[in-house]
């Protein structure tokens, strides 16, 4: 039997009023999945609180926050330093989580902040560099947060050198009339020197990269001054009086710049805090 032309609209009428309807409830029980999910996050029980989440999205996948809030219900049931393949596999689900934001969202700083924290943690050194890597090396990102990647990598190299130039048998002290100083020598093994310069040089390299995309950054410059101060320790190992001395008067100006960019970092918070601050009422 056909429908006449009055039935058939009758009943789209019928369905989309249904369909309404089945959103607006799901929107609904999302909203209160929510709430219930905050309570059991607020409480530390994690895992209610991922599934309170996880239903909530299912029913109203229009909920821009619930990824994030998933994620986190799953990294807080991670413990860092505990070894066993089900918390290392809840951190794995945590990263996991985090990087299903990042495909849809490239600049989202929680997520993005999150797996590199995870990383770190789970001392997956070799993923923790490869993310940053990436986010210094993206354009859609912001200047000053590819400078923050590039600073985060200069300081890692940074530390590769300053763990062999401080080694006690790198190092001696010497004793003068009003001072004491400290005498670096060359390792006995040719190869730490060698991976000591590599790092210092490609440290720069990385501070230089960080300092173009923000001058402005004090920290950069921190690095680059402590880099420097690594060449410095270097030539004189190597003998190189000449070479010290050119690294030790890069040294301080860097030094210098970092210590103006601070100062001035300061006082631009200061005046934007003091701008902020209700004005008080005359007479």
């Amino acid at each position: 039997m056909k429908l006449s032309r009055i039935s058939i609209v009758t009943l789209l009428l019928v369905v989309v009023g249904s369909t309404a309807g089945c959103g607006i409830i799901n929107r609904i029980r999302a909203k209160s999945a929510l709430n219930e999910g905050a309570r059991a996050y607020r409480d530390g029980r994690f895992a209610d609180a991922e599934q309170r989440f996880r239903e909530a999205y299912e029913y109203d996948p229009s909920q821009k926050n619930a990824p994030l809030f998933i994620a986190r219900s799953v990294q807080q049931q991670y413990k860092p330093g505990v070894d066993n393949p089900e918390n290392v596999a809840k951190g794995q689900a945590a990263i996991d989580a985090y990087q299903e934001i990042l495909k849809n969202d490239p600049g989202n700083e929680d997520a993005y902040n999150a797996v590199v924290f995870i990383y770190r943690q789970m001392k997956k050194e070799g993923e923790e560099q490869k993310m940053l890597t990436q986010r210094a090396s993206m354009d859609s990102i912001a200047k000053e947060k590819r400078a923050v990647a590039y600073t985060i990598l200069a300081s890692k190299q940074w530390q590769c050198a300053y763990d062999i130039t401080e080694q006690k048998e790198n190092k001696e002290t010497v004793t003068q009339t009003d001072k004491v100083l400290i005498k670096y020598k060359k390792p006995a093994n040719q190869s730490d020197f060698d991976k000591a310069r590599g790092c210092v040089t490609e440290g720069l390299k990385l501070a230089e990269q960080a300092i173009n995309l923000d001058p402005d950054n004090p920290n950069s410059w921190s690095y680059k001054a402590n880099l420097l101060r690594e060449m410095s320790k270097l030539a004189e190992m190597d003998g190189n009086a000449q070479a010290k001395t050119d690294y030790d008067k890069q040294y301080e100006e860097a030094l210098e710049t970092q210590k103006r960019l601070a100062e001035e970092s300061v006082k631009k918070k200061e005046a934007e805090a003091a701008a902020k601050s209700p004005t008080p009422p005359a007479g």
